[in-house]
């Protein structure tokens, strides 16, 4: 017999979900630093308990076997373990470098090595890409066209 859904949209107790960003200890993970990376995106854990934060946010609490710890997730930062994952190399709020300069209609409008930020990540497709925000200006590009700001940031040790 499956188990009832909880709400429209949410998981199953049980499911084999998928976290699509980096989760790190904000502190409240004991016996690790905080910023310490907890659970790399792309992991595949289970959901094991449903509950609220602040009585408006759902939390699901998934264990990841493979790396031993269970982590609140909220509905946003999952995905079925089932649906396509196209690993992306940047998420949210990463600092990047433009590799090529970027314009529109034959403009350039930054310059190669410009910097910006990640704004969202769109994996609609099987090449990522990315709406970056430079200098209060988005544009889409291409993950091909982007490198690490701070390349010493993106080395994490394998989990």
């Amino acid at each position: 017999m499956k188990p009832e859904r909880f709400d429209e949209g949410r998981f199953e107790f049980g499911e084999a979900v998928r976290i699509t960003r980096n989760v790190r200890n904000d502190g409240t993970y004991p016996g690790k630093e905080v910023g310490e990376l907890l659970i790399r995106r792309g992991s595949v854990g289970h959901v094991i308990e449903v509950g609220t934060f602040l009585q408006d946010q759902v939390i699901f609490t998934v264990h990841f076997l493979n790396q031993g710890r269970m982590v609140g997730c909220r509905l946003e930062e999952l995905i079925s373990a089932d649906e396509p994952w196209n690993p992306s190399r940047f998420e949210f709020r990463d600092k990047v470098l433009c590799t090529i300069d970027l314009g529109i209609k034959g403009h350039i409008l930054f310059y190669k090595g410009s910097e910006g930020e990640i704004m969202k990540v769109i994996r609609d497709s099987e090449q990522i890409q990315y709406h970056v925000a430079f200098q209060g200006r988005m544009l889409q590009v291409p993950e091909t066209a982007l490198a690490p700001a701070h390349p010493d940031v993106f080395k994490e040790p394998e989990v």
